[in-house]
């Protein structure tokens, strides 16, 4: 008996899913697709917008930027950090594992 297949995600579309702090108080996530069809998918704000990283990372929806740059595929969320950067309850510092939830989100039927 085979395994079932799993759903397809982000980061299964792109290049490079990636997150960094922003400063002592930002996040910052980027998206590299790795193509225009890919990138046209995640930058849909019918499938990607402020009310789906506010529930991925439990963050006020009206506190999300996203910035959508079609010329180089790449669409780049930013959102206060949940503590400060470096702060007793930082648990990852350089927010370099932030990205997760975000890669392994589940792409749009249509897309997948």
């Amino acid at each position: 008996m085979s395994e079932p297949a799993r759903p397809r995600t982000i980061a299964d579309l792109a290049r490079e899913v990636r997150s960094k702090n922003a400063g002592p108080f930002w996040v910052t996530m980027e998206l590299f697709m790795r193509d225009a069809t890919g990138y046209a998918t995640v930058a849909d704000p019918a499938y990607l917008d402020a009310a789906v990283v506010a529930r991925l990372y439990d963050v006020a929806a009206e506190t999300i930027q996203i910035f959508r740059i079609p010329e180089l595929n790449v669409v780049k969320i930013s959102f206060p950090r949940p503590v400060v950067q470096g702060s007793l309850r930082d648990r990852d510092i350089h927010a370099g594992q932030h990205h997760v939830p975000l890669a392994l989100f589940p792409l749009p039927s249509a897309a997948a």
